[in-house]
């Protein structure tokens, strides 16, 4: 019966992990490109408690005797499906359709990633430099931060659906800046570490990554200029697992209880 207790304990504190995750993800329903997530649980170790079993006859049966121990989370899963595209109407919002990110160099000199395209202009000494609300500069196919001449009126820059900024003169005709908004792939997204502000960085398991610009085996995503790319989680499934989850835990909870009377009785038997 102890067996059960910790099994059942397992199950609790694997359940209040899903909680967890599912309330997460409800909390980020409205954050700009975030991207919903999944617990994931497997087996603990089983208990062999007979090699071999036998039926009445004394005849053994095809499979011996195993109990299982409990259950542990194994990992928590990142979905990184399209999300829906909102129009802003702000020139300087990007949303990605396809598997890309944007590349932004933060305050320590490293890059983060992000699927997050709310940016704004900073000023600086060089002239207006494109950064999120952070600070953090966005960079381009160089590894540079994007940074607008003053010369230039902001209003009356475009970004074609490959990052690529035009401007327009007095007479609208569309001419090339030489600038194009850095767009990188990653062979393992999943393995991305999640920083605060929707920043994702590098890590081994999610591998170096891979210029769009330059690496012709990619399919390339397309960025929209004026509009932003919302969540990809649905309330409707949340809230369903959450009731599944709560459920699951209660289910545990009562083994507890059950198994706590049982030792009860044994413990006032004479």
């Amino acid at each position: 019966m102890m067996r059960s207790l910790w099994t059942a304990a397992s199950g609790m504190i694997t359940q209040q992990t899903n909680v967890d995750v599912i309330s997460n993800n409800l909390a980020n329903i409205n954050t700009t490109g975030y991207k919903k997530e999944t617990a994931e649980f497997k087996t603990l170790l089983y208990q062999t408690l007979q090699e071999q079993s036998y039926d009445n006859n004394g005849d053994p049966k095809p499979a011996g005797i195993q109990v299982g121990l409990g259950v542990r989370n194994s990992a928590i899963t990142t979905h990184y499906t399209q999300g829906t595209l909102i129009q802003t109407e702000n020139d300087f919002d990007f949303a990605i359709e396809g598997k890309g990110f944007f590349m932004v160099r933060m305050p320590d000199g490293s890059l983060g990633y992000t699927r997050n395209g709310s940016f704004g202009l900073a000023n600086g000494p060089d002239g207006f430099t494109i950064a999120d609300s952070n600070g953090n500069p966005l960079l381009d196919i160089t590894g540079s931060p994007i940074v607008i001449d003053e010369a230039y009126n902001p209003s009356k820059i475009t970004i074609n659906e490959f990052g690529e900024f035009y401007y327009s003169d007095e007479d609208n005709a569309a001419f090339p800046m030489g600038i194009t908004i850095a767009l990188v792939q990653f062979n393992n997204p999943g393995g991305l570490k999640k920083e605060s502000g929707s920043i994702l960085k590098e890590t081994e398991a999610s591998g170096a990554p891979r210029l769009e610009y330059d690496d012709f085996s990619l399919e390339r995503s397309k960025i929209r200029q004026g509009y932003l790319e919302g969540s990809n989680v649905q309330a409707i499934d949340e809230i369903v697992n959450l009731i599944v989850a709560q459920r699951a835990y209660e289910m545990n909870s009562k083994i507890i209880t059950a198994v706590d009377q049982m030792l009860q009785q044994a413990n006032n038997l004479r």
